[in-house]
């Protein structure tokens, strides 16, 4: 097909090729992003997606539509104590464990089209090399001190004990399974010294006593005044979203910094981690058979993952002038970016390129349909579940940026997101694109008509479409503006506003045949800059829902473009474009409790797997007591529905119900087309085969369930 595009410097896209490593350019604006490193022994939940990895791919993909070298990296966050722990609850190693979940992290962003420069992870020998670099010139600045604590001691196992490998009685409660570093029935942070009776987690007939232990730590008091003059700097220059560490007025907030920061530990006394570096001197003796803290190398892990993308990462990584940091993350990570991380390289004392824009979730949660995510009650949308549910994953993205919790909590809702997908993409966005597209097929046989624009912009003074052109023009400009200060939701809900603009000119411009016969130059001139509109709501869209974009490409017939500040004629005439198709089908609005069903705390049939701990490091397991509770409850539940008679459909019944309704409306639409030719009876055959296979297996889930 014959493809027509102006010819201008920045108007089609820059994408590097196969295997180009991406590094940053002298004098240029270079944009290094990076999502929390979710912990390594989780399924990421929708709340997670949002709060980090979603965004940050949006914000790098906005930043590749304005040509700007761009690099996105993420990984999994590998070491650790609650790594260790649940690898011994699953009977696993930690390292099979971290490659267990590392997998299913990588599946799931996948489906979800993250698309990541390099995902990799913190397990590395690059990351264990540039870890033990910062400690030892941490050492080598006098950062670092040795203090001695009481900690749990296993005598059968021969060690010290972290938090997590200990239990035993509540001192507050009296419950007698909470965990070294918190209770779950009452809610209260402990000391693992504290608890009375304690049992080791290994082998619960081992006596644990207290002993005293050295660790090292870090001078965070030291350090405080250069890290406040660095936080209340950055926060200036690069915008950052309101926090918990510093507020709108640039006011310090975080209550830690404001009692004055303590000594942080950064040595561990477990297995599973960045071995200590030896250091020179009476202070450093012992501590080589000690591992790095988790939360030390935590951060480390954004320098050493672009490590094992390029050996050339100091370019990315020690060059504040010409590289901006943007970091996304929820708000538990916070204090970790902007107090913890930037006082551990301004103490390495090299010219690290620090965090220039913080991007979080604030205070705000993503909740499900009135309550939490729960892994271990089962309530919510987990991993690649999403595509378990039939809709596509521009969905998914279109509706979770559109409820990202930037101001206050958000909750999730299978009826909203249905809603979104019915009202907004369908019926707005996708019908704008699918009559402006199909009328240039019906009627100039899939050719883009001469409108008399000449190439390039078009005139806000314009004869006929003044007032259309000064509108795409100020929301292109509403749109950059808001991508560029990262408020992506106001970003998303002006593309949307653009949309919605072309649909109002198509309509008062009164496109139809009518308009052709009476008036053929306006109408091509109408066609013309409808299709130039959404060759440009393609680079628009493009952040949000990558398919979508490429779905209307390949009918456009069109190359991926750049971001433009004003509309133009790009798109010539003599252009030929291709086959118009829908861009999203229509969901059932039953479906909504279908979803809700399915989601929304089952019981389990099968024993639940422990729960595993969140990006934070302190996600709290379900207490015995608690799964006691649950389960009688679910026992009591089943009994009920046992003695009821008729059991109610089961969720996988109704939505294959769907399915054969969906299947049952593309047939009869077919049956009804004219002329009957060979193709079309041959289609409706191939349909009819789907339906009876769709029947058939209604029949087998009927009588499983």
């Amino acid at each position: 097909m014959a493809q027509k595009i102006r010819e201008a410097e920045g108007l089609l896209r820059v994408i590097p090729k196969p295997g180009e490593t991406i590094t940053p350019a002298q004098g240029e604006r270079n944009v290094l992003i990076t999502s929390a490193l979710p912990y390594c022994n989780n399924v990421p939940h929708l709340g997670n997606i949002i709060g980090s990895t979603l965004s940050a791919d949006v914000f790098a993909r906005y930043n590749r539509t304005q040509n700007r070298r761009t690099l996105y990296i993420c990984g999994t966050d590998e070491y650790g104590t609650a790594t260790e722990t649940q690898a011994l609850k699953e009977s696993l190693t930690p390292r099979q464990l971290c490659d267990k979940y590392n997998a299913t992290h990588v599946e799931t962003y996948k489906w979800f089209e993250l698309g990541f420069d390099y995902f990799g992870r913190t397990s590395t020998p690059l990351h264990t090399e540039i870890a033990q670099e910062i400690y030892l010139n941490l050492a080598k600045h006098n950062y670092l001190e040795r203090l001695e604590k009481e900690q749990t001691f296993c005598e059968g196992c021969n060690k010290f004990l972290a938090d997590r490998f200990v239990e035993g009685t509540c001192p507050h409660c009296g419950s007698d399974d909470a965990r070294g570093d918190q209770c779950d029935v009452c809610g209260r942070t402990l000391d693992a010294v504290d608890l009375i009776n304690p049992r080791c987690l290994v082998d619960k007939t081992h006596k644990v006593a207290t002993r005293t232990t050295a660790h090292m730590y870090l001078k965070l008091d030291a350090l405080q005044p250069q890290t406040e003059a660095w936080i209340r700097k950055s926060w200036k220059e690069g915008k950052w979203s309101p926090n918990a560490v510093i507020n709108a007025d640039g006011d310090i907030i975080d209550a830690r910094l404001k009692a004055g920061l303590r000594p942080t530990p950064v040595t561990r006394d477990l297995t599973w981690g960045v071995p200590v570096p030896h250091v020179e001197g009476k202070e450093h003796e012992g501590m080589e058979s000690k591992v790095l803290y988790v939360w030390f190398d935590a951060c480390i892990g954004y320098p050493s993952i672009t490590a094992n993308y390029t050996t050339e990462w100091k370019k990315w990584w020690f060059d504040q002038e010409n590289v901006r940091l943007y970091q996304f993350m929820g708000k538990d990570n916070v204090y970790f970016h902007t107090i913890y991380f930037p006082s551990v390289q301004i103490g390495d004392g090299r010219p690290w390129t620090t965090l220039h824009h913080l991007s979080t979730t604030g205070e705000q949660y993503l909740n499900y349909e009135g309550g939490k995510f729960s892994k271990s009650h089962n309530r919510g949308v987990f991993g690649p579940a999403a595509k378990e549910t039939g809709i596509p994953p521009s969905v998914w993205r279109y509706y979770l940026i559109s409820a990202r919790p930037e101001t206050a909590d958000a909750m999730f809702s299978w009826a909203d997101l249905i809603a979104a997908n019915n009202n907004v993409l369908l019926n707005n966005f996708g019908n704008f694109v699918n009559r402006a597209l199909k009328f240039v097929v019906s009627q100039y046989d899939s050719v883009v008509p001469d409108g008399g624009d000449a190439p390039g912009p078009l005139s806000p003074n314009d004869s006929n479409d003044a007032e259309f052109i000064a509108d795409i023009n100020n929301l292109l400009k509403d749109y950059i503006d808001a991508m560029d200060t990262v408020k992506l939701r106001l970003g998303l809900q002006t593309v949307m506003a653009i949309s919605a603009r072309g649909n109002l000119y198509l309509q008062a411009s009164g496109l139809n045949k009518a308009l052709m016969a009476e008036n053929p130059q306006r109408c091509a001139q109408v066609v013309a800059r409808a299709l130039n509109l959404i060759y440009l709501l393609t680079a628009l869209v493009h952040p949000f829902m990558p398919a979508t974009e490429t779905a209307i490409l390949a009918q456009l017939n069109a190359p991926p473009r750049a971001v433009s500040a004003v509309l133009a004629h790009d798109l010539l005439a003599g252009h030929t474009v291709g086959k118009p198709e829908h861009l999203f089908k229509r969901i059932d609005d039953k479906m909504a409790d279908v979803f809700r069903e399915k989601f929304g705390g089952n019981k389990p049939k099968e024993e639940p797997l422990p729960q595993a701990a969140d990006a934070t490091h302190v996600a709290p397991g379900m207490s015995k007591r608690k799964a006691a509770a649950a389960k009688k409850a679910a026992d009591k539940t089943a009994a009920t529905a046992a003695a009821g008679g008729e059991q109610p459909k089961s969720a996988e019944v109704l939505a294959w119900e769907q399915k054969i309704a969906e299947q049952g409306q593309k047939v009869r639409s077919l049956k009804g087309k004219t002329p009957k030719t060979p193709e079309v009876d041959a289609e409706i055959a191939k349909e009819v085969e789907e339906l009876k296979k769709l029947k058939a297996e209604l029949i087998e889930l009927a009588k499983a369930s």
